[in-house]
């Protein structure tokens, strides 16, 4: 799907997606503020989620290589819950393309809202001492990173935030072990949504490269620097932004 390139949403968007992607690097929920930004534009929520999954492919995947660049490589194992999530995405694709535009936005908007409250009161991830891999937990893990492909494939909105209290409650992971199988199994799942989203031709490709260009930059520095960043300042931009795009999606 191509439309006539207007420079004034590709420089929204680029600025939109490098917020982004520090945000999705750090923690997760730069959907929050991207998914509603393409609504905002004038695309149709389908196209708007599907042309979504460009920014997070490669704001993912050059968050996975900085964190390579530092030494840091994802295991067989992240492999694959990778590849479990993958089958869950493809099934949660084909729920996205079929969904009512309206029940779609009013659905986003309700995620949005349950984020922000688990960002205020909800536990935050603990950095792990030693890591749990028993053979109970592992299937808790195949499970998990199955209904969490579903969910990504779907929306994607937040996903972060799952994974990450997957492989901490699961696997007792260390925060930055945690964020590197987060970057690399986003963009393993996301490859299946995506090509559904192709094949179906939602894909808005002049304002989904715009977007990803910035993902990528943002996901890229941030993952060089993650570790000494403040995320407490960067949770309350996400947060009070966020509500505002739910209140207008769910009310206009």
């Amino acid at each position: 799907m191509v439309h006539d390139l207007d420079l004034l949403n590709v420089l929204i968007l680029f600025g939109v997606g490098f917020a982004a992607g520090i945000i999705n690097t750090l923690a997760g929920g730069g959907s929050l503020l991207t998914l509603p930004t393409l609504i905002f534009l004038g695309l149709p929520p389908t196209v708007a989620n599907a042309t979504n999954r460009i920014g997070v492919i490669f704001n993912s995947f050059f968050a996975w290589q900085g964190y390579r660049s530092k030494g840091l490589k994802a295991d067989k194992y992240a492999l694959v819950l990778g590849l479990v999530s993958l089958v869950g995405a493809y099934l949660g694709s084909l729920i996205a393309i079929d969904i009512n535009g309206e029940l779609f936005n009013k659905i986003l908007a309700g995620v949005i809202v349950i984020i922000v409250a688990y960002m205020l009161f909800g536990n935050s991830v603990k950095a792990g001492d030693v890591e749990i891999h028993t053979p109970r937990s592992r299937i808790f893990g195949f499970i998990s990173f199955f209904i969490i492909g579903i969910y990504g494939g779907f929306l994607q909105a937040g996903v972060g935030y799952l994974i990450m209290a997957s492989l901490s409650f699961i696997h007792n992971m260390s925060i930055v072990k945690v964020n590197l199988i987060k970057a690399f199994i986003v963009v393993i799942y996301t490859i299946s949504a995506l090509a559904v989203f192709i094949y179906n031709d939602l894909i808005n490709w002049s304002l989904g490269i715009a977007l990803a260009i910035g993902m990528s930059v943002g996901g890229w520095l941030t993952s060089r620097w993650s570790v000494s960043v403040n995320e407490k300042y960067v949770k309350y931009f996400v947060m009070i932004t966020a509500i505002g795009f739910a209140v207008k999606l769910f009310f206009f």
